[in-house]
């Protein structure tokens, strides 16, 4: 709905220029007169100004309205369409402050409610298991299935909205997303479930690459500073309080483990009408798009043409590239080891689904439903890291304007490592082996408890770095860098999970927590070292800025 309104204001955005043209063109007719001298001064006046209603100073367009050299010399003949100044309301960076946050809630809504479809089901685990035939290991497939999906999904998903648009993409995945989670809550045995589990994956998957796509539309480079961190600490809580949702369906009054789809249908249901019907679109090339096709209806000529047309890649052409252009980033120091560091988070995160019951349950020996409950302080954790966020805001406001003030207009990707710099990387360890070495019976359950709180603090942290260092380090190439790390993590987290549980059964508690601990130990340093030596590095790729 949103975007049909941003439709017709594109159109209505053309009439007025194209009256404003006109009216300027009989004023400029009238001072000059009929003579033929200046008859031809005045087509080159009006030349000019016809390039002018779509084609303002470089300088005042945002990145994508830009067009390659050889590409304006191969179409001499097209008036490029662009803002009408850096203050144009069509463009996604000039929405309100109201709008903005918004749509950027809006948009962790859909990664919230994705995210829960992943872990609700652990919930729920036993049941399933029991009512299907199977081991809890074969069961926990469902989960490890789904993430695969994710992983899958995330390598496709943006090249359809570089053509589509976000809202489209996001509206068409969100509905398939909920014909295959109400497949999966009438699957009749666990071959199907496994299927139809990872088709929900597939298309579950958008926001993981959409949603990054979606906040940089909307917020410039120093607003990101507290525009991303809203929509992490948002969307994060998704596969963090799934099992807190589905927490009492398994042995509540409810009883059937197919609950956890139903409820997983009715909030997917719920977050793709409020998409449909208040979510704007924020391409904008898209947006471009609209207005060039209103601006050749109204004048009959088809010189007017956006950037998006005028680089019209075919989407297999399109496919293909955000498919090999990963594969050529895997040899990049930054990604391989940002993907790392998300990898071993996303194991013990993805692990703590199966594990909660040995770390919890059998220890203290709390119901199923209290057990999955204490994922209550993971969030805790993560609510904390938003006290972070204002000061580096604050910070990298007076960073910035330091930089304008000795002419630059960047700032290095660097200021971006501050969050995992801040406890955000010690944390994780620490809260491992605090949780390893205090699971014991003698000791007060609130200790664990605790222990899970920091690790909260510790994933939230190290997520937002991760995604807004490699954002600006690789700025256009950014989606593709992107796509290669959620490719990673979600498919090793996937694998992790079904192997998660005879991992705490054989090794108990203590000696699984105490090796993911020493894991993680070993990235420790990694912020802080990119920190100092990150220009360097970036100097020896082929594809990082280093422009700073």
């Amino acid at each position: 709905m949103q975007s049909y309104i941003q439709y017709r204001r594109a159109h209505r955005s053309a009439e007025i220029e194209v009256h404003d043209k006109e009216k300027f063109s009989h004023a400029v007719e009238k001072a000059l007169g009929d003579d033929s001298e200046r008859t031809q001064e005045t087509k080159l006046i009006l030349s000019a100004v016809d390039s002018s209603i779509s084609k303002q100073s470089e300088n005042e367009q945002p990145e994508f309205t830009k067009i390659s050299q050889q590409s304006r010399q191969t179409h001499e003949d097209v008036i490029l369409v662009g803002w009408n100044s850096s203050e144009d309301s069509l463009n996604p960076r000039n929405f309100s402050k109201v709008k903005k946050v918004t749509t950027t809630l809006i948009v962790a809504l859909i990664a919230f409610v994705v995210g829960a479809a992943s872990s609700m089901d652990v919930a729920v685990l036993p049941q399933a298991a029991s009512d299907l035939g199977v081991s809890d290991v074969v069961e926990s497939l469902a989960t490890g299935v789904y993430l695969m999906g994710y992983a899958v999904g995330a390598v496709l998903a943006a090249p359809f909205s570089e053509v589509f648009g976000r809202n489209l993409v996001y509206i068409s995945t969100m509905f398939l997303f909920c014909l295959f989670i109400m497949a999966s809550a009438l699957a009749p045995n666990i071959g199907s479930q496994i299927v139809l589990r990872f088709l929900a994956g597939l298309f579950g998957s958008t926001p993981l690459v959409c949603a990054g796509g979606s906040v940089a539309d909307i917020w410039d480079s120093k607003e990101k500073t507290y525009g991303f961190p809203m929509y992490a600490i948002s969307s994060f809580g998704g596969p963090v309080l799934g099992p807190v949702i589905g927490s009492y369906i398994g042995d509540g009054y409810l009883n059937s483990w197919r609950w956890s789809e139903w409820v997983t249908l009715f909030l997917s249901a719920l977050a793709m009408l409020i998409v449909f019907f208040f979510m704007p679109e924020t391409f904008g090339p898209l947006i471009l798009k609209w207005k060039a096709s209103g601006l050749r209806k109204l004048t009959g000529s088809k010189r007017y043409r956006s950037e998006m047309e005028l680089m019209h890649k075919d989407i297999w052409i399109r496919i293909k590239l955000s498919l090999l252009r990963p594969l050529q980033m895997s040899t990049e120091p930054i990604i391989i080891l940002m993907a790392l560091y998300l990898t071993v988070l996303y194991i013990v995160l993805f692990t703590f689904l199966n594990g909660y019951t040995f770390i919890y349950k059998d220890v203290y020996g709390i119901s199923q439903g209290l057990s999955n409950v204490i994922f209550i302080g993971i969030y805790i954790g993560i609510l904390l890291a938003s006290f972070l966020v204002y000061p580096l805001y604050k910070y990298t406001e007076r960073k910035m304007n330091e930089a304008i003030a000795s002419g630059k207009t960047h700032l290095p990707p660097e200021i971006r490592l501050w969050y995992a710099m801040l406890g955000g990387s010690i944390s994780v360890p620490v809260s491992l082996f605090w949780m390893g070495w205090t699971d014991y019976s003698s000791i007060s359950i609130w200790s664990p408890i605790l222990a899970s709180v920091l690790f909260g603090y510790g994933v939230i942290c190290i997520f937002m770095t991760v995604y807004m260092y490699v954002i600006d380090c690789y700025e256009v190439y950014a989606g593709s860098a992107l796509t290669l790390v959620t490719f990673m993590r979600y498919m090793t987290a996937g694998g992790m999970t079904v192997v998660g549980i005879p991992f705490y059964r054989n090794l108990g508690t203590h000696w699984t927590l105490t090796i993911m601990g020493c894991i993680s130990s070993l990235l420790v340093p990694l912020p802080y070292v990119f920190y100092k030596w990150g220009p360097q590095i970036r100097k020896f790729s082929k594809h990082a800025v280093n422009k700073y």
